[in-house]
């Protein structure tokens, strides 16, 4: 393994060197950075023309662009950012064998959609567009909407609130995690080998006012993007700095309280100066709209502190600690409601919950060179996790019942880095990346265990520590041939590195297995004209396998790939509109997969999956804009019969949208919709998982130091079932045992009030 890590490392030093010398220069040389007038940070993907000249630039980490081999003479540049006020600077003079350097502030201002183009220059980065819309214009408000800010994304939380929620997307029942890669601030949200799931990504150790950016995408086409990345990747962002310090409160229905304060600890002269830091906290109590309480209570911290160490360093220190318990009442059977055992809201098991926390650290220090940008991050995460659910009741133990308990302990040691360089090559202009990461994951006592009432454990059915490693090199390069088509190629490496120590062996066995992936990228950008963009994007992804399914197999067919192709096209059809399309198609290789709930592999045939994305933003007038996205996906098992290939629970036809209005009074109103079409609960379609229409509402009031707002979910107070499988259970007083949906309601109608303050 350390002779893997030494030799990546030295394949991307000698990467790094040969693309750092096209980047010479002997003629003059304009080099600046775009700062936001608020916060004094730097601001990343900003848009630089340089005027009368044919080029432009995009600001990296640092915020900063150049422009090389200028001739001597006085230059004029164009600095446009969504949602901020457009700037030329003029008069620039660029001398030979010199660099004029030049600072930018831009102040933020209400997003008009008349002033977004299709750039040709950001032609990657485009599929960001809609998503940048929807952030400036509704800042994300509670844990849910951070996942659900991706269009085509839904969600289902069946345990209370304090299980990560099951996700939906891309004809995927993703379960918690599966094929959807999660970051925040480059630290990995997914859990590998995690004692419920593969993959399972909690996500509530994120406050969500504190979140700045979502980077997401979908398709395996990212060569910085690893595993887990089939249906997509989202990569969350936190604030380097406060815009101001805020006291918020919300009081809601079924004894639901948070309170929530972030405060600014430098002030503005510490800004001035690249310097800022802050601490927030959030806590978080609800008992629920369920009828046995859910004594759900959540905790989260987070310190950040950023420094401007010169013009080309930067520095940014993290800590975060999040802790939550909670009950549950699981999936209840339909027959038990039909049959008036229980009320639609009620429980078999009530004795169901949880408790988790985890601690993150992590350093970033991004380093300007002559020749382009490097970036080093080191993190640090300790998890904690138990969970109590009782899916069949009474099935396999008619006396005790079925309750089980999955627990772990877990420390995630991690680095990210990367080097990326601009250079021009005649008329084309290159954008290499080259990157390396590292990921170790240790866990003590993973468990999986019959238990009694949460406080007597019958029987351990699985315990065991683990190890697992994951060494990956990825090269990126972004070639802009003309101002019309951009080409985008990308390899990865992966290298996975698996050990299993079995408790409830008799004879200790360290047992270890090993495995490898390469996963190419090819995509292409046409842009007709400021309006008109097609791309094509082609890929192979992966997600890894549980430890305790690859050693068994002694590491051999446990990386399915996945081969993907998006056809599609961003536009704008009118001035104050953007939409966004896509046909695209997915593939998935054989696989075996780890079922935690049952301690047992299970093999899983081929799959493929054919889409159609549609996303829409309109300003329909100068302060009421639309959105809505629909998504129609056809998911088939390849290898099984016509009539048994269905993919249970995977999505086929959903929708999201939104009228939202702001007015420079300070109010601002939105009405939002969600749409889930029925869908296939098992392989044959017989059973019916079903699907539902709900609308939310959420009212502000915003004046210089307050806020007030309501928000309210379920306006309709609609009956639905938020999450649903078809299983077998056997309840107490039943003879045989029973095949139907179980079931975990949604919210009824649920209003919060909210206060802020800023200061």
């Amino acid at each position: 393994m350390n002779d893997l890590c030494f030799k990546s490392f030295v394949l991307g030093a000698w990467l790094l060197l040969s693309a750092a010398l096209p980047g010479l220069a002997h003629q003059g040389s304009l080099k600046g950075v775009v700062i936001d007038d608020n916060t004094k940070l730097p601001l990343v993907g900003a848009l630089v023309v340089l005027v009368d000249q044919n080029q432009q630039a995009v600001t990296d980490e640092l915020g900063q662009f150049r422009f090389s081999g200028l001739e001597k003479g006085n230059y004029r540049i164009q600095v446009t950012y969504l949602g901020y006020q457009q700037k030329e600077i003029d008069g620039l003079s660029v001398s030979d064998d010199a660099t004029t350097l030049t600072r930018v502030f831009l102040s933020p201002k209400q997003i008009e959609l008349s002033e977004v183009s299709v750039t040709a220059h950001r032609s990657p980065e485009q599929r960001q567009l809609i998503n940048q819309i929807d952030i400036r214009l509704s800042p994300i408000q509670n844990s849910q909407e951070i996942l659900r800010s991706v269009p085509g994304l839904f969600m289902a939380q069946h345990a209370g609130g304090g299980k990560a929620e099951q996700i939906f997307l891309r004809g995927f029942d993703i379960d918690h995690g599966t094929d959807i890669r999660l970051t925040v601030d480059g630290m990995p949200v997914n859990m590998v080998s995690h004692a419920h799931g593969q993959g399972y990504a909690d996500l509530h150790f994120v406050i969500p006012e504190l979140v700045s950016a979502v980077n997401f995408a979908k398709g395996p086409y990212y060569a910085d993007q690893g595993n887990f990345t089939t249906a997509g990747f989202v990569d969350f962002r936190t604030a380097d700095a406060l815009d101001e310090s805020i006291v918020k409160l919300e009081l809601g229905q079924y004894d639901s309280y948070r309170l929530m304060s972030a405060i600014d600890l430098l002030g503005p002269a510490a800004k001035e100066r690249g310097q800022s830091a802050y601490v927030a906290g959030e806590y978080v109590f609800s008992n629920g709209y369920f009828d046995a309480p859910q004594n759900f209570n959540r905790i989260n911290l987070q310190g950040k502190y950023h420094a401007t160490l010169d013009d080309n360093r930067r520095l940014t220190l993290l800590f975060s600690h999040f802790q939550s318990q909670w009950d549950h009442s699981g999936q209840i059977p339909e027959r038990a409601v039909t049959d008036n055992l229980i009320g639609f809201f009620g429980a078999i098991d009530p004795t169901e919950g949880g408790v988790t926390d985890r601690t993150n650290v992590s350093a970033t220090m991004a380093h300007a060179l002559p020749a382009g940008l490097i970036k080093h991050q080191l993190f640090y995460s300790r998890y904690d996790f138990e969970l109590y659910s009782n899916f069949t009741f009474f099935l396999n133990d008619p006396l005790n019942g079925d309750q089980i308990r999955q627990k772990e302990g877990r420390d995630i040691f991690g680095y990210n880095g990367s080097f990326a360089n601009r250079f021009d090559w005649g008329r084309t202009q290159w954008n290499q990346t080259l990157g390396i990461q590292l990921r170790h994951d240790q866990t003590e006592d993973s468990e999986l265990s019959q238990s009694l009432n949460r406080a007597t454990t019958i029987q351990n059915i699985q315990l065991g520590d683990i190890t697992e490693w994951n060494a990956a090199f990825y090269m990126d390069e972004s070639i802009e041939l003309s101002r019309r088509l951009t080409l985008k190629a990308g390899l990865r490496l992966d290298q996975f590195y698996h050990q299993y120590v079995d408790q409830l062996d008799s004879i200790y066995r360290n047992q270890t297995a090993h495995a490898a992936i390469v996963s190419p990228k090819l995509n292409l950008y046409y842009t007709l004209n400021p309006r008109w963009q097609f791309y094509l994007q082609t890929g192979r992804g992966f997600h890894s396998n549980d430890t305790r399914v690859v050693v068994p197999q002694d590491g051999l067919e446990i990386l399915p790939p996945a081969y993907g192709a998006d056809l599609g096209l961003t536009f704008k059809p009118a001035r104050r509109i953007v939409a966004q399309a896509a046909l695209w198609y997915l593939w998935l290789d054989q696989e075996f997969v780890y079922v935690g709930d049952a301690g047992v592999t299970e093999p899983s045939g081929r799959t493929r999956r054919i889409g159609v994305d549609l996303s829409v933003r309109a300003q329909l007038t100068d302060w009421l804009f639309f959105n809505t996205d629909v998504n129609f996906t056809q998911p088939r098992a390849v290898d099984e019969p016509k009539n048994a290939a269905y993919i249970p629970l995977a999505p086929i036809l959903s929708s999201t949208g939104a009228l939202q209005a702001t007015w420079p009074s300070g109010f601002n109103a939105s009405l939002r919709y969600r749409y889930l079409g029925d869908r296939p609960a098992n392989e044959d379609n017989t059973t019916i998982a079903r699907g539902y229409f709900l609308l939310d509402a959420v009212l502000r009031y915003r004046r210089p130091q307050y806020e007030i707002g309501l928000s309210i979910e379920n306006i309709t107070n609609q009956q639905w079932k938020e999450a649903q499988f078809d299983t077998e259970s056997r309840l107490q007083n039943e003879l045989a045992p029973v095949t139907e949906i179980h079931f975990t309601p949604g919210t009824k109608f649920f209003a919060r009030v909210s206060g802020s303050y800023y200061f």
